[in-house]
């Protein structure tokens, strides 16, 4: 059999154990899984799915959006079966496991491309998606984004040493320096024209949160990457993290970041019209 066609199989075999739940989200077993990936013993499978749990939380992800305990039923003879533990794996965490795996198996180096694959298509298939939201959409849906990264990003500033409220105010100004050619959070603040209680994420347009998001995902990852274990050294990674992404806006030949306008409407604004409108909807559909 070809190598082509060793591949093919393997591929097959991986969308075959793929399974659905009633909402339609995709998901593996685990004990389906090792068997596909020529382990004989399943206990030997279980320092792999340890290590992905490990990969998973190194890279900022809830293991348990990934990597879930449930208990499955596997047949022990004669028609009979019984209860086993096992885990619900996303595909994420599929790759995971496949990339700690020993590529020298056939399997595992299909394994890898398998997955990394699909993620691929999944990522283009919300690149599309993407696309045709309004500028509106965009905004809330880059905004939640980054609400989440941020807390990733402030987990592994914590770890690097920035322990206070204060301490991570002067981090993310760091950041928000490198990114604004200098301007702080309350000099973009004053910049926006806004009041004292207002954020100036909720008033940003869908490129300059973008960009902000670009800034908070690669800072977090070079924390972690580079193993930063001081405050100083912290809010340096920050800046010079920001000042990064404003570099390469300028050589695409993008807008800086301050001079972006801002929008009409705060997120919050948006976010409320977007539920008045559900809700006339549903009344409307109930009446």
């Amino acid at each position: 059999m070809t190598d082509k066609r060793i591949a093919q199989q393997h591929h097959e075999t991986f969308a075959g154990i793929r399974q659905l739940d009633a909402d339609g989200n995709e998901f593996w077993l685990a004990r389906q899984l090792a068997k596909v990936l020529d382990y004989s013993q399943y206990r030997h499978f279980l320092p792999v799915i340890e290590r992905a749990k490990e990969a998973c939380l190194n890279s900022g992800q809830p293991v348990i959006d990934h990597i879930e305990d449930v208990l499955t039923m596997v047949d022990i003879g004669s028609g009979a079966k019984r209860q086993v533990e096992d885990f619900r794996l996303s595909r994420y965490a599929c790759y995971l496991i496949v990339q700690n795996g020993d590529p020298g198996k056939p399997v595992i180096a299909n394994g890898q491309t398998y997955f990394a694959m699909q993620t691929r298509r999944q990522e283009l298939a919300d690149d599309a998606k993407f696309r045709q939201l309004s500028e509106d959409e965009k905004r809330i849906a880059i905004r939640n984004e980054l609400a989440a990264h941020n807390k990733y990003l402030a987990a592994a500033a914590k770890e690097a040493g920035v322990e206070t409220g204060i301490d991570f105010a002067i981090f993310q100004d760091h950041g928000y320096k490198g990114l604004y050619g200098g301007l702080g959070n309350k000099e973009i603040h004053a910049r926006k024209g806004l009041k004292k209680s207002q954020k100036i994420l909720d008033h940003m347009g869908s490129t300059e949160l973008a960009a902000n998001l670009f800034r908070a995902t690669q800072t977090e990852e070079k924390l972690r990457r580079d193993d930063v274990s001081a405050k100083s050294q912290a809010n340096k990674t920050h800046f010079e993290v920001g000042r990064k992404v404003r570099e390469t806006i300028a050589e695409l030949g993008g807008t800086m970041p301050e001079s972006l306008p801002t929008p009409d409407s705060s997120i919050q604004q948006l976010e409320s019209a977007k539920k008045k409108l559900a809700k006339n909807e549903d009344g409307k559909l109930n009446g």
